[in-house]
């Protein structure tokens, strides 16, 4: 409180009091020792109402008890129930949710993870794939700032993302690892990985790596052998020993027929050996025909030439060459399409063969465009001609329906540098980005798809890709987003195919530890997105004849469809927009791929490290009475009181009011009754 303040208070007080004098003593008829007692509530009265009008602020002080939060992670993977422990897991679960003693000591959240970590509701068992390094880099951003130890129950099998024996070195709470399944050791043949292109070229050979492990201290020798139905295509003797426990073997298997042809690549099996499935994995490879040759043409050196070449052969089916624009003359029919990079005067017999030809172009353009030039060498777009240059930035444009462009955050990439002036396009086209100049969008594009009779064109109207490609990796920690974005690019600019008022985008075959996905766009008569139409898709299992039929789902400037529920094998599929007549087919194939019956034991090494690493203790699936009791006696977690301390102002204390209006009504009352006026 402000000396001002006190001295209105004081003040006030001061007031009131003369008045209350004034009023029964100076100025009464007649003097009784009742007066005193209307003088007080007088009084009372005129410094309560003095006081509202002074509102005076006060601070108001609460106290309140905060324990700490504990956050108990389950594996809800798959390998759990293969292991047989799930009735376990489900019985620790119950008991943690039953412990009044730890529900009373702490503030309990309960999850389940294994290709991510949700908030659990029930468990299941069913994912697909585990990634236990997810668990501490969600944590650490949820419990930044509080003390909350991790119950981590689970069989410390990974099968995906980074080392979590690692990655919880930099982990900020205490970590009490239950270990989940057999603790044991035996004897078991392993192939823990296999690695194969996606796609190989018909009549040519493609390499296939095997990573085998052998778990025992015996010496044992396997036949290791790759099969094509029931062809055998490969296979070699391997040994292996105390010393001698894992071994690389790289086979060339030869390409003899095109389209997804799967392989089972397999170990013989040891002697009382128990666990026979991670003896065995599948795959599959596309065998293709043909590959996309893109050449790119440009007069000046820059990163951007590097970085298009480096993102387009990302995808193997592609590859990408660089000339100059002398060079590419005669050349241009043996690609399939041209990337012209900031074209000048010298590209005029280029664009003169391009359009012999009608072949399908992507134009980039920036600060060393000559747009006098190529204002005249093609007719789609009209730049206006300054001597300046501008920072643009992208900016989504969610009603573009070329094909689907998945957002990568292009407003928070670094800015393009082009050319300053207005765009004008000419002819028909389909706008992907807008540009952004500081804090305001504009309506001239940074990137525009056109196709105008039958030929495609794509437009970047800005220089420096390379930075996109470098700040995507930075916010994903892989150039495949990227990659992606440029290879659509590609895809789209490099085809000959009529315009289709319903396009389907999906592989041909699918790992059924991944997701299945298909996307769909469909167009109304006047080629523009419709989103509300209703698509359906009829899928048929091939051997098994099993139909299954499902709405697509809108998202964004797509539709999509999840399949990941259907079992492996070989599916054809019909796609149809209702009440349209229009209909596309296609096929896919589901690999057999059950990486979580690859594990026998639990990893009880990498969550003992786990436990080092974070100042916790590891326990057992059987000893959870224990672990509850020793984190209900620890010290460390013991309820913390705090306080809030809030500056509250006089006037919003309604009470007051109630008080002066009952004392108003009391010295009334008295005064009447006693006859006075």
């Amino acid at each position: 409180m402000t000396s001002t303040t006190l001295l209105l208070i004081i003040g006030a007080a001061i007031v009131a009091l003369a008045v209350a004098v004034f009023q029964y003593f100076y100025k009464a008829t007649y003097k009784t020792k009742r007066n005193k007692i209307y003088a007080l509530f007088r009084f009372c009265t005129v410094f309560g109402l003095l006081l509202l009008l002074i509102n005076p602020k006060y601070k108001q002080q609460t106290f309140y008890t905060e324990k700490p939060s504990l956050a108990v992670a389950i594996d809800n993977s798959a390998s759990i129930r293969y292991l047989e422990y799930d009735t376990q897991v489900e019985d620790a679960l119950v008991r943690f949710r039953e412990s009044k003693n730890l529900n009373d000591a702490f503030d309990i959240q309960y999850f389940g993870f294994g290709t991510n970590v949700e908030t659990l509701d029930s468990l299941d068992f069913a994912e697909r794939q585990t990634n236990i390094a997810t668990v501490f880099s969600s944590f650490n951003s949820l419990y930044r700032n509080d003390v909350a130890p991790v119950i981590l129950v689970s069989d410390g099998n990974q099968t995906f993302g980074e080392a979590f024996e690692y990655t919880s070195k930099n982990f900020n709470q205490n970590v009490y690892p239950v270990v989940v399944g057999d603790t044991l050791v035996y004897d078991d043949l392993i192939i823990s990985q296999v690695n194969v292109n996606r796609y190989a070229y018909i009549n040519n050979k493609f390499p296939v790596e095997v990573f085998t492990n052998y778990n025992g201290s015996n010496d044992v020798s396997s036949r290791l052998t790759i099969r094509s139905g029931n062809t055998t295509v490969y296979q070699q003797n391997i040994n292996f020993s105390n010393q001698k426990k894992s071994q690389i073997i790289t086979a060339l298997i030869p390409a003899n027929s095109v389209g997804v042809q799967q392989y089972t690549v397999s170990l013989q099996s040891i002697e009382n050996e128990k666990n026979k499935n991670n003896n065995r994995k599948n795959f599959a490879v596309e065998i293709i025909d043909q590959k996309t040759n893109v050449l790119i043409v440009s007069d000046i050196t820059h990163p951007d030439i590097g970085m298009l070449k480096k993102s387009i052969e990302s995808n193997r089916l592609r590859t990408a060459t660089f000339a100059k624009p002398a060079e590419a003359i005669g050349t241009l029919n043996e690609y399939q399409l041209v990337i012209l990079y900031q074209p000048n005067g010298l590209f005029q017999p280029v664009y003169r063969e391009l359009e012999t030809l009608g072949k399908n172009s992507m134009t980039i353009t920036g600060a060393k465009t000559d747009w006098n030039i190529l204002n005249q060498l093609q007719t789609e777009v009209f730049h206006e001609v300054t001597a300046q240059d501008e920072d643009v930035q992208g900016i989504s444009n969610p009603n573009f329906s070329t094909f689907v462009l998945n957002d990568l955050n292009f407003s928070d990439f670094p800015p393009l540098k082009t050319s300053f002036g207005d765009i004008t396009l000419k002819t028909e086209a389909d706008i992907a980005l807008y540009q952004k100049i500081g804090a305001i969008t504009t309506d001239a594009p940074l990137l525009a798809t056109t196709d105008q009779n039958g030929r495609r064109g794509v437009y970047i109207f800005g220089e420096g890709l390379w930075r996109w490609r470098a700040q995507s990796y930075v916010d994903t920690r892989s150039f495949e987003s990227f990659d992606n974005f440029i290879d659509n690019l590609i895809q789209y600019a490099a085809s000959n195919k009529r315009k289709s008022r319903l396009n389907l985008d999906y592989d041909s075959f699918y790992y059924g530890n991944g997701s299945v996905k298909l996307y769909a766009q469909y167009f109304d008569k006047n080629y523009v997105f419709d989103n509300r139409a209703a698509l359906t898709i009829k899928v048929i299992n091939k051997e098994t004849e099993d139909v299954y039929d499902a709405p697509f789902l809108l998202q964004r400037n797509a539709y999509e469809i999840d399949l990941s529920n259907l079992v492996p094998g070989d599916y054809s599929f019909t796609v149809t927009v209702q009440d349209q007549g229009l209909a596309r087919s296609g096929s896919f194939t589901i690999v057999p791929f059950e990486v979580e019956q690859q594990f026998l034991n639990a990893n009880v090494a990498a969550l003992s490290q786990v436990a080092t690493n974070t100042n916790g203790t590891q326990y057992i699936i059987s000893n959870i009475d224990q672990l509850i009791t020793s984190l209900v006696e620890d010290s460390r977690y013991r309820p913390v009181q705090k306080s809030t301390e809030n500056v509250v102002p006089l006037i919003d204390w309604k009470w007051l009011l109630a008080v002066l209006a009952l004392l108003l009504g009391i010295e009334w009352f008295m005064r009447k009754y006693n006859g006075l006026t």
